[in-house]
């Protein structure tokens, strides 16, 4: 398991307050143009990748009246947003450059191989800017993140 980049410290961590009062605010983008299962296939795989990185980001476990366990969710949310190729590129390296700011992508070349080290063989082959991204996912400062996305709408 991979340590903790940054997060939520334990006395942070309030699952009885709305999610706008949490520290750190968790978007992610995706590529508007993708269709529906590539589209969440993309956000699904930047949000796996997102979970062992942020301390905290996990509320407790639910248990219903009829004792089934259900794992915890973002106890802070996560609002998962739209915007062209070109738009996501740029909120990506605006994201990668702010200080404070963890972020995880998908290139393209995850969806378009099935096996795992032809996409890394394939990233190491591109330049940061020959990068197509299907998803970004971000998690930073609330004030940080609504600069970096700048009034992007929610994906439909």
């Amino acid at each position: 398991m991979t340590t903790p980049l940054f997060g939520f410290t334990p006395e942070e961590i309030d699952t009885a307050s709305p999610t706008r009062t949490a520290r750190l605010k968790w978007v992610v983008v995706v590529n508007d143009a993708l269709p529906a299962g590539r589209a969440v296939n993309a956000a699904v795989c930047v949000a796996a990748a997102t979970g062992p990185a942020v301390a905290g980001l996990l509320g407790p476990h639910a248990v219903d009246a009829d004792g089934t366990f259900h794992p915890g969710l973002p106890w802070a949310g996560c609002t998962i947003l739209g915007a062209s190729s070109e738009r996501l590129a740029a909120i990506r390296a605006k994201a990668a450059s702010s200080e404070g700011v963890l972020v995880c992508d998908m290139p393209s070349d995850a969806q378009l191989t099935r096996v795992y080290d032809e996409y890394l063989e394939n990233v190491a082959r591109k330049n940061a800017d020959e990068l197509e991204y299907y998803a970004v996912g971000i998690v930073g400062p609330r004030n940080r993140v609504d600069r970096i996305i700048g009034g992007l709408p929610l994906l439909p």
